[in-house]
């Protein structure tokens, strides 16, 4: 009989799990929460703003392999769309300067040499602290590692490194600092450019997943909870979706992709971060202007960066902790008037919507690093999978696809009971 992998969490973890899986002999399961698959990375129709918009907004690099392997296995890598080199235009809302960061393709950085092309204001040599990053050593804060200050900081790493790791630099994580810094700056335009989700997330990442899913008879079920687990011998021996009570036998196995404090929840004294950071996106319904580029920086703002797509403006801001309990409509007008003075479009707010994530990422220091378990358990038949898990990056979408890569890998290689 074919052995059966059951996969705890349609996110786009879970998805990638099944998905690497999915062309196995094994049969899969996938068993999802809610009534809806993606998690984090999904779209869904907003009765208030009258449109479909994204939970949030995932800005995608070319050098993130694993996402655009994940999107080329299921068809649809030509809704990544992006400009043909790597560059970022920024706003500085505090002087009204505009510029546009254009990184080289190669790897020896040659492009810091054109002041046409670097952080105005910044020197070629202001770039050597990047050296710093990329300095092997144990974990430690980015506050602690490097002068956290300047035009370079202020117009560059600041923003960089606070939309990858979504806490404040200083205090977040130097190896998860250094891994990003790695992936993207270091290795030169050819892996920095940006990638958007033309039609939505939903559209890119997890419409064509299940349907892949479907065509591998790959079983999705929504609205299927697990409330517990049973243990037995070093090993997963029951799921408890309430309703029903699902055996695993010998040789069967499971994924647990759910986030860290569902995953504790279920598996006792399993080591998991416990200190979350908060996201916030802001949608507008508005006619774009035809100038107005896909992607733009904003610093000494609000709002830090804002996508364009057809008929509307998305804003995102990191680390916003400190925006929880500002009044909607007043957190939406001081995000518009950010929106109008950066893109031009004028008038009176449009109709918008509010997302504010409480618990979107796991607050990216030394310490909560540290309790991120690997995708090997201490139950021979589960594996972890989860942006929250130890893949060595901070908690993204490339984050996300790898721990499920991982954790698919893991169970090609159990063994029967």
């Amino acid at each position: 009989m074919a052995r059966t992998v059951h996969i705890i969490g349609a996110g786009l973890a879970g998805l990638a799990a099944a998905t690497r899986l999915a062309k196995s002999p094994m049969r899969i399961v996938v068993h999802e929460a809610t009534d809806q698959p993606g998690g984090r990375c999904r779209s869904y129709f907003d009765r208030t703003i009258g449109m479909t918009i994204d939970n949030g907004n995932h800005l995608v690099l070319s050098g993130n392999h694993a996402v655009r392997g994940f999107v080329e296995t299921i068809g649809s890598a030509a809704e990544l769309v992006g400009p043909a080199s790597a560059e970022f235009p920024f706003v500085d809302l505090a002087t009204g300067e505009r510029w546009t960061l254009r990184i080289g393709d190669g790897r020896v950085p040659w492009w810091i040499f054109d002041e046409s092309r670097r952080v105005p204001g910044t020197r070629a040599g202001d770039y050597l602290r990047l050296v710093r990053l990329l300095l092997p050593g144990a974990d430690r804060r980015i506050g602690e590692a490097m002068d956290c200050s300047g035009t370079l900081y202020q117009r560059l790493l600041q923003p960089l490194l606070l939309a990858a790791l979504n806490i404040e630099p200083p205090q977040g994580s130097l190896a998860l600092a250094r891994a990003v810094v790695r992936e993207t700056l270091a290795a030169g335009g050819s892996a920095c450019r940006p990638l958007i989700a033309r039609d939505g997330l939903g559209p890119t990442f997890i419409e064509p997943a299940l349907k892949y899913l479907a065509a591998h008879n790959v079983a999705v079920r929504l609205k299927h909870e697990l409330r517990a687990t049973k243990t037995s011998a070093g090993r997963i021996a029951e799921l408890d979706f309430g309703d029903e009570i699902v055996t695993l036998d010998d040789g069967d196995a499971a994924v647990l992709a759910v986030p860290p404090y569902a995953a504790a929840a279920l598996l006792p004294g399993l080591t998991v971060p416990t200190t979350f950071r908060a996201i916030v996106n802001a949608h507008f319904r508005v006619e774009v202007p035809p100038s107005c580029p896909p992607m733009i920086g904003v610093v000494n703002g609000t709002v830090e960066w804002i996508f364009a797509f057809a008929g509307r403006l998305s804003v995102t801001i990191s680390g916003a902790d400190r925006l929880l309990d500002v009044p909607r409509a007043e957190l939406a007008q001081r995000i518009w008037n950010d929106v109008s003075a950066v893109t031009g479009v004028k008038g009176e707010l449009p109709p918008w919507q509010i997302v504010r994530e409480r618990r979107a990422t796991f607050a990216a220091t030394p310490e909560e690093n540290a309790r991120r378990p690997g995708a090997v358990t201490q139950w021979s038949n589960l594996a972890l999978a989860g942006d929250w898990t130890a893949t060595g990056l901070p908690a993204t979408l490339e984050s996300a696809i790898r721990s499920g890569n991982r954790a698919a890998e893991v169970v090609e290689t159990m063994k029967a009971a």
